[in-house]
């Protein structure tokens, strides 16, 4: 292995040519642009594409179970972020990592356009699970590495990347949500692997020439003999799950609560794992170590937060199909569109918070008040959305607006949390684990949906107001205790801010 440290890896980067930023940001704004709208374009019908009966097209599943379903698919996606993490740590290095990850997440969107069988439904899931897991948490290890250390534009350089994450969100549910509920959802499910394709393209024409050494190396190589110790693992834990699921799914043993169960079981204990592993390593310094530590309280956050903020994608989703008045100003709105809201106000709000950061400079919220913050505004976002049906009563259909809003206001919460989070976390993750603790952030967002596919079981247009106002009240109280700690946690960050 190349010893690299990351002020040459920096160096090795033309650093001036993108706003500002260093020209590599060009190549993966573009590529998670195009990788997103695949995956918000697929997620943006995926719901209705399941609980649809099959004579509009869809699979007929019960609503329930396609919300419980929604839910585990997105704990995995995030999930599957610790076998990319390895991956790019001990194998290929980030980015070769993102090439595999959206080549597998093109082959399941077209299997997804295919029209087939449940089974088919499945497998494009286990492909799409895998792939995101690949490139999800490693383009924004390649990211940081744009940047030398103590480089004040980074922060301001995740803002302007995560505004590539959500133009390509913004855009996909109103092109692909319009054709698939409108046309038909195997098409719509084919211009998501088209964007994914086009993804892939911009990343080879331009890696070479504007990322420099970001993301080529491997940070914590396998030695030889444990290459081969893994490949036998990997191929023996492969065939026994193979047999454990032929003989467990057809025996009525597996069912889907109780992979819910399992999942839900795997959100906690893996994490907790991740933590021990970093902070018990010999490779961890003193100053890593309590860095460590400092960070399991902004991630617990970041789990409430994205409890909250996924359920647009699964309760409020259905919530705008079911629930809200789709005929308003003189046009008939798609329940898909709703999709669109999180991006459009991330995209424009998110350059004003960047040059809010970079005009507060040292005077800026510390990363710990900012994370409250966020879980703040996501709990406000809840209480807002309980209104309609304490004015209104659970049996009438909702003004939009009010969806809107509660969109809105947790855009707020998210802008606080999510690219600082991004950020923080290139800052605080040992070097040995770089990108596994960015995996790690990721199964803030895993564990939150494995909670999520737990609540969706208690949520009926009948108890809505108790639903909300409790998930609600609860993440207003964390913000109120992160807020009390921030000192503390600054001071465990070692001079990281």
């Amino acid at each position: 292995m190349i010893e690299l440290n990351k002020q040459k890896i920096a160096d090795s980067v033309p650093q001036r040519g993108f706003f500002g930023h260093p020209k590599g940001l060009f190549t993966l704004f573009f590529t998670e642009f195009w990788e997103r709208f695949s995956y918000y374009g697929m997620r943006a019908i995926l719901i209705y594409y399941m609980y649809y009966e099959t004579t509009k097209g869809g699979l007929g599943l019960p609503e329930q179970t396609a919300l419980a379903i929604m839910s585990i698919y997105g704990s995995l996606v995030y999930m599957s972020g610790i076998i990319g993490g390895w991956v790019a740590d001990r194998l290929v290095g980030t980015a070769r990592s993102v090439f595999i990850g959206g080549i597998l997440i093109m082959l399941g969107h077209i299997a997804l356009a295919i029209p087939g069988s449940i089974p088919m439904f499945f497998a494009s899931m286990v492909l799409i699970v895998l792939g995101t897991g690949m490139l999800k948490p490693n383009v924004s290890t390649v990211v940081g590495d744009l940047y030398a250390p103590g480089d004040d534009r980074r922060d301001s350089g995740f803002s302007i990347f995560y505004i590539g994450i959500n133009l390509g969100a913004f855009i996909a549910p109103l092109i692909v949500g319009t054709i698939g509920m409108k046309y038909n959802f195997h098409l719509g499910f084919g211009l998501a692997a088209i964007g994914m394709f086009l993804g892939l393209v911009v990343f080879m024409i331009t890696k070479k020439k504007n990322i420099g050494l970001a993301g080529s190396y491997v940070s914590n190589p396998l030695a030889p003999k444990e290459k081969k110790i893994v490949w036998s693992s990997i191929i023996g834990g492969a065939i026994l799950l193979g047999i454990i699921l032929a003989v467990t799914i057809p025996a009525g043993i597996l069912t889907l609560d109780g992979f819910i169960n399992i999942v839900g079981i795997l959100g906690i204990i893996i994490p907790t794992i991740y933590f021990i592993v970093m902070y018990t390593s010999k490779k961890t310094t003193a100053d890593e170590r309590s860095r460590v530590i400092a960070y399991i309280p902004l991630f617990i956050a970041a789990v409430m937060f994205w409890a909250i903020q996924e359920q647009g994608s699964t309760i409020l989703a259905a919530y705008a199909d079911k629930r809200t008045q789709l005929d308003f100003a003189g046009i008939h709105i798609s329940p898909a569109w709703f999709q669109s809201l999180n991006p459009l106000f991330i995209i424009a709000f998110a350059p004003v918070f960047a040059w809010l950061w970079v005009k507060l400079g040292k005077r800026q919220p510390s990363i710990p008040a900012k994370f409250a913050f966020g879980i703040l505004f996501a709990g406000i976002s809840f209480l807002v959305i309980l209104l309609p049906a304490y004015f209104g009563g659970d049996d009438s259909l909702v003004n939009p607006l009010w969806l809107v809003l509660s969109y809105f206001i947790v855009v707020l919460g998210e802008l606080c949390l999510s690219p600082v989070g991004l950020s923080a976390t290139t800052k605080l993750a040992p070097a040995a684990f770089s990108a596994q603790t960015m995996s790690l952030w990721f199964l803030a967002s895993a564990g939150a949906q494995a909670l999520n596919a737990q609540l969706v079981k208690f949520y009926t247009p009948e108890n809505e107001m108790t639903y909300f106002g409790t998930i609600g009240v609860a993440s207003i109280v964390l913000s109120l205790i992160l807020f009390a700690l921030t000192p503390k946690i600054s001071k465990m960050m070692r001079g990281v801010r």
